[in-house]
Order: structure tokens, then sequence, then C-alpha cells
């Protein structure tokens, strides 16, 4: 009966192995499809404005562009249509009096539909938020908080969340506005000023810490710029896909374009010199590799695949000895090894996702490693595809 059994086990595995597609990014994209993830309803099916919802329609447009499927440019409409209405309201799930960056990044989709179809409840719907970061709260230098709640506070993915619709809107609308230019600029110099770890600091990578307190008074600010005490994976990530995607918008004629790009190519090695040497991705808490309770984390990981592959790709990382795109190699190989699951009815799951991260809290180690991994979590999904869309790139 062994024999049997094992042959068994054997072409079981063989099975799924080779039912495995072509292309990684089509598999991400349809899995997420199949299962309805992104589709503008949340998991009680009322319409939900959510950044990772525009984190994967980022994708899909990517891919529909890439491939002229329809499917995906059509999923992209449908959810969206969900959380705008006719007349360009925004679902009530939004809450501007929250001055939240994170909805925003919805914006960048309605302001693709706008220039694909020139229907004006997407360009409605874009001013709402456009207004918003009007009124949005700042610190004393110019930086926006992450939300109203948050006092004083910028983190890392705030830049994702508010600036990549900032400047397509500023380029769509308001192209020589050189006041939005210089304030979307400052938004990324600000950041990087007051959370770049050091040299000298403890457990020093050379990376951004998650945010900063510019009033010193939350619990985890430190007494010299206000920054908190760790470097997690996933912010330091929405900084990086922020850092490329920005690039293809800014003009390159105004001098912050040259400030952005010079923080990635100070950025980059970094990020290349952090990864772990054997497997070749990162660690959650990238200030404490190889403590105990850490791991290796699947949402940062892709996100740094994709920012380091379109940075070299489009020339925004110097990278003459191939190290860097070598680095992106090794992790994208050990991501599709250990975080891709085939699934018997064609899908792909997605693991090792860390559900959340924030410093509403005391920021410390243990807070990060203590947040539970979810299967599937779209943020690592929708990340996952856009590392793929750059891996089969070259």
């Amino acid at each position: 009966m062994l024999l049997p059994l094992l042959l068994s086990s054997l072409l079981a595995h063989i099975s799924v192995a080779v039912a495995r597609p072509q292309s990684y990014a089509v598999w991400a994209a349809d899995s997420a499809i199949k299962r309805g993830q992104g589709n503008g309803l949340d998991s009680s099916g009322k319409p939900t404005v959510s950044y990772e919802h525009g984190e994967l329609q980022w994708g899909l447009r990517q891919l529909y562009e890439k491939t002229g499927n329809k499917t995906y440019y059509d999923y992209i409409v449908s959810a969206a249509n969900r959380i705008v209405d006719v007349n360009g309201v925004i679902a009530s799930a939004y809450k501007p009096a929250d001055y939240s960056l994170d909805p925003v990044r919805t914006g960048p989709t309605f302001l693709y539909l706008y220039s694909q179809t020139k229907q004006a409840k997407w360009k409605t719907a874009a001013d709402a938020f456009r207004g918003q970061l009007n009124g949005q709260p700042r610190t004393g230098e110019g930086q926006f908080w992450h939300k109203l709640r948050y006092y004083n506070q910028g983190w890392l993915d705030g830049i994702y969340m508010g600036d990549i619709f900032y400047a397509q809107y500023t380029k769509d609308f308001q192209s020589t506005n050189t006041t939005a230019w210089s304030d979307i600029a400052s938004q990324f110099t600000l950041i990087y000023k007051n959370t770049l770890q050091k040299p000298g600091s403890a457990n020093y990578t050379g990376l951004l810490y998650h945010g900063y307190d510019y009033s010193h008074t939350a619990v985890w600010a430190s007494p010299d710029r206000g920054h908190c005490p760790e470097i997690w994976d996933r912010a330091l990530g929405w900084f990086f896909m922020a850092l490329v995607d920005i690039l293809d918008i800014f003009p390159k004629t105004h001098s912050g374009y040259a400030s952005i790009q010079n923080i990635l190519k100070d950025l980059a090695p970094h990020l290349r010199d952090a990864a772990d040497p054997q497997t070749g991705v990162w660690w959650l808490v990238m200030t404490q590799p190889g403590r105990a309770k850490n791991y290796f984390e699947s949402s940062g990981a892709a996100m740094f695949v994709y920012s380091l592959l379109k940075g070299v790709r489009l020339g925004y990382i110097p990278d003459a000895d191939g190290s860097i795109v070598k680095a992106a190699k090794k992790a994208y190989q050990y991501i599709v090894a250990n975080w891709v699951i085939a699934n018997s009815d064609g899908t792909m799951n997605w693991m090792n996702t860390v559900e959340v991260g924030s410093l509403s809290g005391n920021g410390t180690f243990e807070y990060y490693v203590g947040v539970p991994l979810v299967v599937n979590d779209l943020k690592g999904l929708a990340a996952f595809l856009l590392a793929s869309l750059e891996y089969e790139r070259l």
C-alpha cells in the first residue's frame, strides 16, 4: 500500500506544479478577481473606499495595458462604480472630516477612468479628494498628517496613499502649478529627513523609520526628530513604490524631480544590503534581523522587488554592477517558492502578509510581531501582482 500512496502523492504534487500559469501576474490578478477582491465592497457587501483596492486597481491597469485583456479594465470600472455614484459623489464610507490619507489611494483610479471615458463623475470624485488635501492638517514644516487623529504625525504609508494622486491630479489639471509640485516634492523630502536612520544607530540600515511625530508627544517619539523606534517593512515598501511611481508623473524640469530621485538612489543600495543573505528577502522588523519572533514578511518583499526592478528598468536607480537586479530576482524567486500556493480551483493563495501596522500604540518590536498574518491579504497580493509585472518584463 505504501508505494501506491507515495505515487499518488507525487502525481498530485506534479499536477499542481504544472498547473501554474506562465504569468504569475495574470495568476495573481485572476485569483483576486475570482474571489471578488478589490471590487469596491467590503466583506459584508457594503461600499468601501479602500487603499488596498486602489493598489490592486493600479496593478490591473498595468496588466490591461500589457495584455489588452479588457476583463481587467472592466473590473476596475465595476469596482469604481460601486463607490462613486452617477453624480460623482463618493460613497459614505469615505469620511472627509477624518482627513485620512488612506482612501485617497483610490483617487488614481478616478483620474485614470476620467482620462479613458471623460465622464464628469470621475473628475467630480477626484475633485473631492483634491479638496481634502487643501485642508489636510500639516506639521509646522508642512508635512501632511497621516490622519486627523494622529496629531502631527507623518507616516511613510501616507506618501503612497496621498501623493501619487496629488501628483497625477496636478499633471492632469494644473500642470503649471509650481506651488503644488513643490509641495509634493516637500512631502517626500520632509518624511525622508525626519525618518532616516542615522549612522551609529543600533542595528543601522540606512533606511527609514515607519513615521515621526513632529510634536514629540507620542509615547514612541525619539528625542531628536520624534521618529518611532523601528523600521517596518511594509511602511518602507509603500514609500519605495511611491518613489518609483511618482517619477513617472513628476516634471523633470522641476527641481523636486532630482530631489525625489536622489532619495531613491540613496535608499536603494541600503535596501539591497538589508536583505537576508540566505533567503534574499526582508524581515518584518528590519531593525531587528534574526531576533526571536521576527519573520520574513511577504507584502514588503513584493513591494521592494517591484520598486527595485522598476527603478532600474526606467533608469531611476543606477545599477552598473547588476547587484540590485540580482538581489530583486533572488527575492522574487524566494517569494514564488514559499508564498505562492496553488489551489485545486486554479487560483493561487498568497501567504505571509501581516494584517496591519500602525503607530497608534507604542510602536515596539513586540507590537509589530504580534499582529496576525492573513492568507490572501490584498495589500500583499496586489504588491505581488506588481512585482510579477516587473519580473516578467525582464
